[in-house]
């Protein structure tokens, strides 16, 4: 199981988000969920990014959001970015 940790910088978009669309909360705690027993689950959609994100990977929230995170080793995850995909990309 992938243990998770939560720069500041995500935690205050994250609130920002859910003040705005309380209905992602719902669909974040389920994708982390599945993020945590399989990264690469197919519901997910995770992928390598690249340019200034280059050594990150992103995964889907719903059709216009997307979390940005950070492999720090096999077992830990940093979650970066939440947003909008031209807000985190």
């Amino acid at each position: 199981m992938i243990e998770l940790v939560w720069y500041k910088s995500f935690a205050r978009a994250f609130k920002k988000i859910i003040k705005k669309k309380p209905e992602i909360e719902e669909k974040f705690i389920e994708a982390l969920e599945l993020f945590v027993n399989n990264p690469y689950h197919p519901v997910l959609g995770t992928h390598k990014l690249s340019g200034k994100l280059k050594g990150h990977h992103a995964f889907i929230l719903g059709y216009d959001c997307r979390v940005v995170v950070k492999f720090i080793d096999k077992e830990k995850v940093a979650l970066i970015s939440i947003g909008k995909h031209e807000e985190v990309y």
